[in-house]
């Protein structure tokens, strides 16, 4: 099994070898550099000392035709005896030794142009690595070069550079280990504090289980920070925002997300459970800040998806209204059928076939009267269910004699008008007083199908004529308030259509063929 180091040894070992490699980078520039000061220090005295010899009156004459080899020999040997220097030897004009174990060999001279009457010193590659100068030995009679005077000194080795910068390499060490040691001390104790004692397998644990717990809940996770960037987005939040797949770090203003969306994301109230429309879901949001020492640093938000149940519920108040119309149809026939017994009592027999009469022609003027005008069975069915509802609380639902619809191919087109057409009658019969009425228009176009719904209610004033449909309103006390009037207006813009009011008349607009998005 793999050994595993705690946090604070790794930040030691770490820390440690920054300081020997740091040492180490000063070891090499510190012989660099006394490599430099060599060449500088020892090239001006080996040139001094080559040049001394080549001014001596000795050296020239004993470079004349007759050459004197052993004054030369014993004056070089003098020289590099007293001066410390690894050899001093002589050459000829042509750069033959005169001197040295090697006389009468050609010297290697490197790039020099000593012989041409020049000083010159510089790194000549011997099987060692020698620093040399020359100084040209000239005649003073007819200033030719009689030969050479060539002082040179062999390069220390790495060892004795690094035997020589030893103590000051050592004073670095531990100078730099102290202050590494120190200082990784305290970065430990800080890292410590800040990670609240966890080691790095732990910490990382902790976020594979908060990716894992954050892209596996069901509902949808979204923080924002002060200025409305995303810092996190879950897999469900991006789904019902429908964002693109890499958000963090982006402003949420600029991923197509509706500015009413976006103001109540990132500076809504407290409200808990604000129901909002998006696309053709129905999301439930709940936003709270986030709070770091007593300061506001962002906000996270939840996001709710409650399409399918807003679904079951339009479907369970579909089922109330025929239950209702149902309970008030048959409250009306009980009343009818104690009628009829009450007048077959009192011998009335004429008064009751007449009463008979009159009851069910009341309720087929009704069917036909709808039946007529708009052909459509659902649609139909449902106007003749709302006028038994609306009866019941007083208020008279009836069809304009100017409606007309014909049976529709399109399902989708029938399922809208249903909602559209139920939810305006549902707000027209609740604005309207006891004794008031509800006028129902529906007609058609070759391009679009036009409902208006107009009641005898005080009607919605001129400045929520915008945000009745967009923030919801309702008169009712309710978790859902003003949701039906936000759907009708999310179902007409999804098919390319609109819906507006004015005063108590409410239009929508529905063409017959969906808008591509």
């Amino acid at each position: 099994m793999r050994r595993q180091f705690s946090l604070a040894r790794q930040l030691l070992l770490f820390q440690l070898g920054i300081v020997l490699l740091a040492v180490g980078a000063v070891a090499a520039v510190s012989m660099a550099e006394a490599q430099a000061a060599f060449y500088n220090d020892e090239g001006g005295k080996l040139r001094s000392i080559a040049e001394s010899l080549a001014w001596n009156d000795t050296i020239r004459q004993g470079m004349g035709p007759d050459v004197w080899y052993d004054s030369l020999a014993a004056a070089a040997e003098t020289a590099r005896g007293a001066n410390g220097v690894s050899f001093v030897v002589l050459t000829d004009a042509e750069g033959r030794l005169l001197t040295g174990p090697d006389a009468g060999r050609l010297a290697d001279l490197g790039d020099s142009d000593g012989l041409a009457g020049k000083g010159w010193h510089g790194e000549v590659l011997t099987p060692a690595r020698v620093l040399e100068a020359h100084a040209p030995v000239i005649d003073p009679g007819n200033g030719k070069v009689l030969g050479l005077v060539v002082a040179g000194q062999t390069y220390p080795s790495w060892p004795q550079l690094l035997a020589e910068a030893t103590p000051d390499l050592l004073t670095y060490l531990l100078l730099g280990s102290a202050l590494g040691i120190g200082g990784s001390m305290l970065l430990v104790r800080r890292v410590k504090r800040q990670t609240m004692g966890l080691e790095p397998r732990e910490i990382a644990g902790l976020v594979e289980h908060r990716e894992a717990m954050l892209h596996g809940l069901k509902e949808g996770l979204l923080a924002l920070d002060t200025s409305g960037r995303i810092t996190l987005a879950n897999d469900e939040a991006v789904r019902l925002l429908d964002l693109p797949g890499d958000v963090t770090g982006k402003p949420l203003p600029g991923l197509g997300v509706p500015d009413d969306l976006v103001q109540l994301l990132t500076s809504g109230g407290g409200e808990p459970d604000h129901v909002v429309l998006f696309q053709s879901r129905v999301l439930v949001l709940n936003r709270m800040p986030v709070l770091v020492h007593g300061r506001t640093v962002g906000s996270v938000t939840t996001l709710r998806d409650r399409t399918e149940l807003t679904s079951l519920e339009r479907e369970l108040d579909l089922s109330r209204h025929a239950t209702d119309t149902l309970r008030a149809q048959a409250h009306e026939f009980t009343n009818r059928l104690h009628t009829i017994s009450g007048l077959i009592q009192l011998g009335q027999y004429d008064d009751a076939v007449n009463f008979i009469i009159r009851a069910g022609q009341a309720q087929e003027d009704l069917s036909h009267r709808v039946q007529s005008r708009i052909a459509d069975p659902a649609l139909a069915a449902l106007l003749i269910a709302k006028a038994s509802a609306a009866a019941e609380q007083r208020v008279e639902l009836s069809v304009d004699d100017a409606s007309q619809l014909s049976p529709q191919p399109d399902g989708q087109l029938v399922a809208d008008l249903v909602t559209v057409v139920g939810n305006l009658v549902d707000n027209g019969i609740d604005a309207a007083p006891a004794g008031g009425w509800v006028r129902v228009l529906i007609r058609q176009d070759p391009a679009e199908v036009e409902v208006r719904v107009d009641d005898s209610g005080p009607g919605v004033a001129n400045e929520l004529a915008q945000t009745v449909f967009t923030r919801g309103y309702s008169t009712k006390d309710s978790e859902r308030r003003g949701l039906g009037l936000a759907l009708i207006s999310q179902i007409c813009t999804a098919r390319g259509g609109s819906v507006s009011v004015e005063g108590a008349a409410f239009t929508a607009r529905l063409p017959r063929q969906r808008e591509r998005s």
